[in-house]
């Protein structure tokens, strides 16, 4: 494989421009360009770093344990400085709204929607309707913000994370976009893109009762649970639609119940976070998607703590 094709496969993989790929290697747009272009060979230094990255961004990365743990007692640091974040995030408006907002446009933008931050922001919070977007899509956005809504009293009131809950989600999630809202799919489907067979309609019940057991087991290591869960679940894919967001919905909850902030999956990170879920499912290796929340519930306790906008 040359040079040039490992920098497409990465930059198509993390979403980076040429200069902000330039950035992430350290070195200047005109060396890369040359690079880019075949008219130069990187050092063996830089041919490390694009080794490195094309292998994470492919998901062949082995990550190192020790490094893992660390970024898990991080969080673990963050998360004692909060008594109760659930309660924190409902009482604040600000964060609250923030929260809102970017799980909202975030999560809806990986399954596709046109609408950009501040159009999320004008539908959340001004209801405005956009003449220039769909229908569909500006619904997706409020059904999202209310399922939101719904999960955080339901958190603060110390519901139950239970099949109950899933389908409610559900339900409010595709409330006035499919027919069958808050029911389990009756027909075969597939995960567009991926190499994962999903699981036979017929065996979907006994499936996610089996999983919400598995919610319920106690475990000292959260984000490892979390991960698991979320990559089982998007494996069952148990909806006729809305399996991406309500999983990152309940992979959020068990996130709260364990009193960490929400996961913030950027849009940008799309492929990257596909192509780890991809590894966890097929070669059953957690380590790089659980690296992945790692940063993404980082991000979370960024807005929680008004480090963000």
């Amino acid at each position: 494989m040359t040079i040039k094709e490992k920098l497409e496969i990465i930059q198509k993989n993390t979403g980076l421009s040429q200069t902000e790929l330039s950035q992430r290697l350290a070195v200047s747009y005109v060396s890369f360009s040359k690079w880019w272009n075949g008219h130069t060979v990187p050092r063996e230094k830089s041919l490390k770093l694009i080794d490195l990255l094309y292998l994470e961004v492919t998901g062949q990365k082995t990550i190192p344990e020790d490094y893992l743990d660390a970024k898990k007692q991080n969080l673990l640091n963050y998360s004692k400085k909060h008594k109760n974040i659930v309660e924190e995030i409902v009482s604040n408006v600000d964060i609250r709204d923030q929260f809102m907002l970017k799980l909202t446009y975030h999560s809806n933008s990986i399954e596709g929607s046109t609408l950009t931050e501040n159009d999320t922001a004008a539908i959340l919070f001004d209801n405005v309707a956009l003449p220039n977007k769909t229908l569909i899509e500006q619904l997706e956005a409020k059904n999202h913000q209310t399922a939101l809504s719904y999960l955080f009293n339901h958190l603060v009131k110390n519901g139950d994370i239970d099949e109950n809950l899933i389908l409610k989600l559900h339900g409010i999630l595709m409330s006035g976009i499919y027919d069958d809202a808050g029911f389990y799919r009756r027909h075969s489907v597939r995960i567009v893109g991926a190499n994962v067979p999903t699981a036979n309609y017929l065996k979907i019940q006994e499936l996610m009762n089996g999983l919400v057991k598995k919610i319920k087991e106690n475990n000292k290591d959260s984000i490892a649970h979390v991960s698991i869960i979320h990559s089982e679940f998007e494996k069952i894919h148990p909806f006729p639609d809305g399996n991406g967001r309500i999983g990152r919905l309940l992979m959020n909850a068990m996130l709260l119940k364990s009193n960490f902030a929400p996961a913030i999956i950027h849009q940008e990170n799309k492929q990257l976070y596909y192509t780890y879920l991809n590894k966890s499912q097929i070669k059953g290796d957690n380590s790089q998607l659980e690296d992945f929340v790692c940063d993404a519930v980082l991000d979370g306790f960024n807005i929680l703590e008004r480090k963000i906008n």
